[in-house]
Protein backbone atom coordinates (compact mmCIF):
# COMPACT_ATOMS: atom_id res chain seq x y z
CA UNK A 1 0.00 0.00 0.00
CA UNK A 2 2.81 2.40 0.92
CA UNK A 3 4.52 1.79 -2.42
CA UNK A 4 1.23 2.42 -4.22
CA UNK A 5 0.71 5.72 -2.38
CA UNK A 6 4.24 6.88 -3.18
CA UNK A 7 3.71 6.06 -6.85
CA UNK A 8 0.35 7.83 -6.88
CA UNK A 9 1.77 10.97 -5.24
CA UNK A 10 4.69 10.98 -7.70
CA UNK A 11 2.36 10.76 -10.69
CA UNK A 12 0.07 13.48 -9.34
CA UNK A 13 3.02 15.73 -8.56
CA UNK A 14 4.45 15.20 -12.02
CA UNK A 15 1.09 16.02 -13.59
CA UNK A 16 0.81 19.16 -11.50
CA UNK A 17 4.27 20.31 -12.61
CA UNK A 18 3.43 19.74 -16.28
CA UNK A 19 0.11 21.53 -15.89
CA UNK A 20 1.85 24.39 -14.10
CA UNK A 21 4.37 24.78 -16.89
CA UNK A 22 1.54 24.83 -19.43
CA UNK A 23 -0.37 27.48 -17.52
CA UNK A 24 2.80 29.50 -17.01
CA UNK A 25 3.59 29.45 -20.71
CA UNK A 26 0.03 30.32 -21.75
CA UNK A 27 -0.10 33.24 -19.33
CA UNK A 28 3.34 34.48 -20.30
CA UNK A 29 2.80 34.04 -24.05
CA UNK A 30 2.63 37.45 -25.66
CA UNK A 31 2.90 38.69 -29.21
CA UNK A 32 6.27 39.96 -30.49
CA UNK A 33 6.40 43.65 -31.49
CA UNK A 34 4.20 44.32 -34.52
CA UNK A 35 5.95 44.75 -37.87
CA UNK A 36 3.86 47.21 -39.91
CA UNK A 37 3.98 47.25 -43.71
CA UNK A 38 5.30 50.54 -45.06
CA UNK A 39 3.12 52.26 -47.68
CA UNK A 40 5.51 53.29 -50.47
CA UNK A 41 3.10 54.71 -53.04
CA UNK A 42 0.59 53.21 -55.44
CA UNK A 43 0.62 50.20 -57.77
CA UNK A 44 -1.64 49.13 -60.61
CA UNK A 45 -3.86 46.14 -59.84
CA UNK A 46 -4.70 43.51 -62.49
CA UNK A 47 -7.99 45.39 -63.03
CA UNK A 48 -6.02 48.49 -63.96
CA UNK A 49 -7.01 50.33 -60.79
CA UNK A 50 -4.31 52.25 -58.94
CA UNK A 51 -4.17 51.00 -55.34
CA UNK A 52 -2.05 51.85 -52.29
CA UNK A 53 1.13 49.76 -52.31
CA UNK A 54 2.83 48.62 -49.10
CA UNK A 55 5.97 46.53 -48.48
CA UNK A 56 7.24 44.18 -45.78
CA UNK A 57 10.69 42.61 -45.38
CA UNK A 58 11.15 39.23 -43.66
CA UNK A 59 14.20 37.01 -43.20
CA UNK A 60 14.27 33.31 -42.27
CA UNK A 61 17.27 32.07 -40.29
CA UNK A 62 18.25 28.47 -39.43
CA UNK A 63 19.41 29.49 -35.94
CA UNK A 64 20.49 32.49 -33.93
CA UNK A 65 24.05 33.85 -33.84
CA UNK A 66 26.01 36.85 -32.61
CA UNK A 67 24.89 38.50 -35.85
CA UNK A 68 21.17 37.76 -35.42
CA UNK A 69 19.87 37.09 -31.88
CA UNK A 70 17.03 34.62 -31.36
CA UNK A 71 13.49 35.84 -30.70
CA UNK A 72 12.94 36.83 -27.09
CA UNK A 73 9.54 35.89 -25.70
CA UNK A 74 8.22 36.56 -22.17
CA UNK A 75 8.53 32.81 -21.52
CA UNK A 76 12.07 31.95 -20.31
CA UNK A 77 11.22 28.26 -20.75
CA UNK A 78 10.51 28.77 -24.46
CA UNK A 79 13.66 30.84 -24.83
CA UNK A 80 15.73 27.91 -23.57
CA UNK A 81 13.85 25.07 -25.28
CA UNK A 82 13.82 26.79 -28.68
CA UNK A 83 17.43 27.96 -28.69
CA UNK A 84 19.13 27.01 -31.95
CA UNK A 85 15.83 26.55 -33.84
CA UNK A 86 14.82 28.33 -37.09
CA UNK A 87 12.84 31.55 -36.92
CA UNK A 88 11.41 34.44 -38.93
CA UNK A 89 12.97 37.86 -38.34
CA UNK A 90 12.42 40.63 -37.25
CA UNK A 91 8.90 39.69 -36.06
CA UNK A 92 6.07 37.24 -36.59
CA UNK A 93 3.32 39.73 -35.71
CA UNK A 94 2.51 41.36 -39.02
CA UNK A 95 0.17 44.17 -40.02
CA UNK A 96 -0.79 45.21 -43.55
CA UNK A 97 -3.29 47.79 -44.88
CA UNK A 98 -6.74 46.81 -46.14
CA UNK A 99 -7.78 47.43 -49.77
CA UNK A 100 -4.16 47.52 -50.92
CA UNK A 101 -1.51 45.73 -52.89
CA UNK A 102 1.15 44.39 -50.54
CA UNK A 103 4.60 43.08 -51.47
CA UNK A 104 6.58 40.90 -49.08
CA UNK A 105 10.30 40.47 -49.72
CA UNK A 106 11.87 37.37 -48.16
CA UNK A 107 15.49 36.36 -47.66
CA UNK A 108 15.75 32.65 -46.86
CA UNK A 109 19.01 31.58 -45.16
CA UNK A 110 18.10 28.00 -44.13
CA UNK A 111 18.47 24.58 -45.72
CA UNK A 112 15.52 22.29 -46.29
CA UNK A 113 14.40 19.17 -48.10
CA UNK A 114 11.23 17.20 -48.89
CA UNK A 115 7.89 18.70 -47.88
CA UNK A 116 5.16 16.24 -46.85
CA UNK A 117 2.39 17.85 -48.92
CA UNK A 118 3.44 19.06 -52.42
CA UNK A 119 0.50 21.48 -52.38
CA UNK A 120 2.68 23.72 -50.24
CA UNK A 121 5.49 23.71 -52.80
CA UNK A 122 3.16 25.73 -55.03
CA UNK A 123 2.34 29.45 -54.95
CA UNK A 124 -1.18 30.32 -53.79
CA UNK A 125 -2.95 33.63 -53.27
CA UNK A 126 -0.76 36.14 -55.11
CA UNK A 127 -2.18 38.57 -57.68
CA UNK A 128 -0.94 36.54 -60.64
CA UNK A 129 -0.28 33.16 -59.05
CA UNK A 130 3.49 33.66 -59.18
CA UNK A 131 6.38 34.62 -56.96
CA UNK A 132 9.71 36.12 -57.98
CA UNK A 133 12.52 33.76 -56.97
CA UNK A 134 16.04 35.14 -57.41
CA UNK A 135 14.64 37.45 -60.09
CA UNK A 136 12.69 34.76 -61.98
CA UNK A 137 8.89 34.38 -61.92
CA UNK A 138 7.73 30.87 -60.94
CA UNK A 139 4.47 29.24 -59.85
CA UNK A 140 6.04 26.43 -57.83
CA UNK A 141 9.29 24.81 -56.74
CA UNK A 142 10.29 21.16 -56.49
CA UNK A 143 8.80 19.47 -53.38
CA UNK A 144 12.25 18.21 -52.36
CA UNK A 145 13.79 21.69 -52.45
CA UNK A 146 11.61 23.52 -49.92
CA UNK A 147 13.20 25.41 -47.05
CA UNK A 148 10.11 26.84 -45.36
CA UNK A 149 6.69 28.22 -46.27
CA UNK A 150 4.81 31.37 -45.37
CA UNK A 151 1.17 30.26 -45.14
CA UNK A 152 -1.59 32.67 -44.07
CA UNK A 153 -5.02 31.29 -43.21
CA UNK A 154 -8.08 31.97 -41.13
CA UNK A 155 -8.83 30.96 -37.59
CA UNK A 156 -11.10 27.87 -37.39
CA UNK A 157 -14.77 28.83 -37.63
CA UNK A 158 -13.76 32.42 -38.33
CA UNK A 159 -16.22 35.06 -39.43
CA UNK A 160 -13.39 37.10 -40.94
CA UNK A 161 -13.34 37.89 -44.68
CA UNK A 162 -11.82 34.96 -46.57
CA UNK A 163 -8.04 35.17 -46.99
CA UNK A 164 -5.50 32.48 -47.86
CA UNK A 165 -1.97 32.69 -49.19
CA UNK A 166 0.89 30.20 -49.19
CA UNK A 167 4.40 30.88 -50.45
CA UNK A 168 7.12 28.20 -50.70
CA UNK A 169 10.58 29.47 -49.78
CA UNK A 170 13.33 27.50 -51.56
CA UNK A 171 16.15 25.86 -49.62
CA UNK A 172 19.82 26.77 -49.79
CA UNK A 173 22.19 24.03 -50.90
CA UNK A 174 24.33 22.35 -48.27
CA UNK A 175 27.52 23.52 -50.00
CA UNK A 176 26.42 27.17 -50.24
CA UNK A 177 29.18 29.65 -49.36
CA UNK A 178 28.59 31.03 -45.86
CA UNK A 179 29.72 34.01 -43.80
CA UNK A 180 31.34 33.93 -40.34
CA UNK A 181 27.92 33.47 -38.72
CA UNK A 182 27.27 30.38 -40.86
CA UNK A 183 24.59 32.00 -43.03
CA UNK A 184 24.65 31.74 -46.85
CA UNK A 185 26.37 34.74 -48.44
CA UNK A 186 23.79 34.68 -51.25
CA UNK A 187 20.51 33.57 -49.65
CA UNK A 188 17.39 32.72 -51.62
CA UNK A 189 15.41 35.89 -52.37
CA UNK A 190 11.65 35.74 -52.90
CA UNK A 191 9.10 38.50 -53.52
CA UNK A 192 5.32 38.19 -53.74
CA UNK A 193 2.53 40.69 -54.28
CA UNK A 194 -1.03 40.07 -53.13
CA UNK A 195 -4.21 42.07 -52.69
CA UNK A 196 -5.99 42.71 -49.41
CA UNK A 197 -9.70 43.34 -48.98
CA UNK A 198 -11.71 44.11 -45.87
CA UNK A 199 -10.03 44.26 -42.47
CA UNK A 200 -9.56 40.95 -40.66
CA UNK A 201 -7.32 39.03 -38.26
CA UNK A 202 -5.55 35.87 -39.42
CA UNK A 203 -2.77 33.50 -38.43
CA UNK A 204 0.20 32.20 -40.39
CA UNK A 205 2.69 29.40 -40.01
CA UNK A 206 5.33 27.36 -41.80
CA UNK A 207 4.12 24.13 -43.41
CA UNK A 208 7.57 22.59 -43.83
CA UNK A 209 8.38 20.02 -41.09
CA UNK A 210 11.19 21.96 -39.43
CA UNK A 211 10.29 21.58 -35.75
CA UNK A 212 10.24 18.99 -32.98
CA UNK A 213 7.90 16.14 -32.02
CA UNK A 214 4.47 15.69 -33.70
CA UNK A 215 6.01 14.66 -37.04
CA UNK A 216 8.37 17.64 -36.70
CA UNK A 217 5.48 20.11 -36.48
CA UNK A 218 6.04 21.03 -32.82
CA UNK A 219 8.50 23.33 -31.11
CA UNK A 220 9.25 26.48 -33.15
CA UNK A 221 6.55 25.68 -35.71
CA UNK A 222 3.79 26.16 -33.17
CA UNK A 223 5.37 29.12 -31.35
CA UNK A 224 4.69 32.74 -32.19
CA UNK A 225 7.96 34.57 -32.47
CA UNK A 226 9.62 31.65 -34.29
CA UNK A 227 7.77 29.97 -37.18
CA UNK A 228 4.18 31.09 -36.61
CA UNK A 229 2.43 34.37 -35.95
CA UNK A 230 -0.46 36.73 -36.58
CA UNK A 231 -1.40 38.58 -39.75
CA UNK A 232 -3.71 41.56 -39.32
CA UNK A 233 -5.33 43.45 -42.19
CA UNK A 234 -6.32 46.88 -40.89
CA UNK A 235 -8.14 49.90 -42.24
CA UNK A 236 -5.92 52.93 -42.82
Amino acid sequence: MKKFLVTLVTVLLGGAIVAGVGVFNSVRQEEPPVLVANVVGTKKAPSGEEMPHAELYLDVYPNSSSKVPQPNTPSPINNVLLAGQPFYHPSTSLQVPAHSLVTIHFRQFDGGGQIYNPYFSQVHGTVDGTMKWNGKEVTEIKPDQVGHTFTVHQYPESDQPYFFMSIPLPMNKANAKTDKAGYPVDPQTISVTFMTGEAGSYVWNCEFPCGDMYQEFGGPMQTRGWMAGTFDVVEA
